[in-house]
């Protein structure tokens, strides 16, 4: 279904924060970009019928939303909406019903009567021990040393940076000041920029990547990306993502490979162990390149839950 254009402005800020939210907690890009408009197709369907705040919402408004999607044909074939499209919108309002309690919002509750599933994302993130275990798997983590040199150069911007996956692919040779102990974004999330300080430990295992690995693979010199494949092209998200894995299973540890793990995941962790360290919420934010700081109370919140 088509965007349908919202009137009130308080539901436009919720759909833009709701669609932050998700983002943050490191959920797939296609959700981050559809549960959103389904929660925008919910927020039109109540304006529709007058109710234009959060609070007025009631059970009977969530039942009687659900019973027009079940009688609403399908716009691209004929019949009714499909069982896998209705749980979809059931997702995104059990996911805004999330989103509502992280933010102290005591006004509503959705009652919906769909569990949980069992492969459902979440905030995912790893101890310190894990983290060194992760490290300690580059030394074999492949065949060739200009591979392990680059895994292990993988994770010191993924975890002990902070970069978002985009962030470290889009990262050029330039954008590493080792001198000043700085790592220039340029490319950061809607475009910002920031810099990114790097300790004398993580800069020297950029820097065995950098000479000792980087000029091991193929044409090397006519790429200006900071990671390259064996191609000497810009290595993809993707392939960064299956290195991550590759790593993991290096380990031997059961526990980690069941754990998912994602660049965000090494993202998420470093937020968390700084926060325990004691950091600032506010260094933490501006590490992170958030442009809220209620962005970052989210791994407030997680500390507070275990």
């Amino acid at each position: 279904m088509k965007k349908l254009k919202l009137e009130h402005p308080s539901y436009k800020i919720l759909i833009a924060d709701f669609k932050q939210w998700l983002d943050i907690l490191g959920y797939a890009t296609t959700s981050v970009y559809t549960l959103p408009i389904l929660l925008q197709e919910f927020f039109y369907y109540l304006e529709q019928n007058n109710i234009l705040k959060i609070e007025e919402i009631s059970t009977q408004n969530v039942k009687d939303y659900y019973q027009i999607l079940k009688e609403r044909t399908n716009e691209r074939q004929q019949g009714a909406l499909s069982k896998n499209y209705l749980n979809k919108h059931q997702q995104a309002l059990k996911k805004f019903n999330e989103y509502l309690k992280k933010h102290n919002n005591k006004g509503i509750t959705l009652h919906l009567k769909t569990e949980k599933k069992p492969n459902e994302e979440r905030l995912n993130t790893l101890s310190q021990e894990e983290i060194i275990a992760l490290f300690e798997a580059t030394q074999h983590s492949h065949e060739q040393e200009r591979i392990r040199l680059r895994d292990k150069a993988i994770l010191v911007l993924l975890y002990s940076c902070g970069l978002r996956r985009n962030e470290v692919v889009n990262l050029e040779v330039k954008d590493i000041y080792f001198e000043k102990e700085r790592i220039h974004i340029r490319k950061g999330k809607n475009y910002k920029e920031r810099f990114v300080p790097i300790n004398l430990k993580n800069a020297r295992i950029l820097e065995d990547y950098l000479y000792d690995a980087r000029n091991e693979f193929y044409q090397s010199h006519l790429s200006e990306s900071f990671l390259i494949n064996i191609q000497g092209k810009t290595l993809g998200g993707m392939s960064l993502s299956n290195r991550l894995k590759a790593i993991v299973k290096a380990t031997n540890n059961k526990d980690l490979e069941e754990k998912q793990i994602t660049p965000h995941t090494l993202r998420h962790s470093i937020a968390t162990h700084l926060l325990q360290k004691e950091v600032p919420i506010e260094s933490i934010k501006t590490f992170l390149g958030h442009t809220s700081l209620e962005s970052t109370q989210i791994y407030t919140h997680l500390l507070e839950e275990k």
